[in-house]
């Protein structure tokens, strides 16, 4: 059976299409794992570990609006995120990850676990709102597997 990398991979090439992938509270994890299929390299682009807002602002593209706005951890940062990983990794498709891995950096309005998730295709862009646990590692492991299921799912109604 087929991991999800390998799914998302297939799906890749099948398609014709190229992947970016634009990182910050996962630290670089979903790219991590999609580097471990044997031959990527033909539909994969690199990816970006955003962490801090400065990267997100001058690397990225993200406004620095939207993150006085609405703060780094919001659907509207994820959304900039994988439209500018998109442009600035030459990428068909980009995906992103923004959130509070904890245990600490929450508010009232924020919990520990609260992540988005940013896709862009072309000229359209989405984002997803996903609640998962109190615990760092557990949060970061899950953001990446709910991140690629997403792509995944994505990929097979194109």
């Amino acid at each position: 059976m087929a991991s999800l990398e390998q799914e998302i991979g297939n799906l890749l090439r099948q398609k014709r299409l190229t992947l970016g992938i634009v990182e910050s509270a996962t630290g670089g994890l979903i790219s991590h794992r999609m580097t471990n299929i044997p031959g990527i390299s033909n539909c994969y682009n690199g990816a970006i570990t955003a962490y801090s807002n400065e990267v997100k602002i001058k690397v990225v593209g993200v406004s620095k609006e939207s993150i006085n706005k609405y703060g780094a951890v919001s659907s509207q940062v994820a959304e900039e995120m994988a439209e500018g990983g998109r442009k600035l990794l030459a990428a068909d498709i980009c995906l992103s990850d923004t959130g509070i891995a904890g245990p600490s950096g929450d508010t009232t309005e924020k919990p520990v676990g609260l992540f988005f998730i940013g896709l862009s295709y072309h000229t359209l862009t989405y984002s997803q709102e996903h609640h998962f646990t109190k615990d760092r590692e557990q949060n970061k492991q899950l953001a990446a597997e709910t991140a690629l299921n997403w792509l995944r799912t994505y990929l097979l109604e194109l």
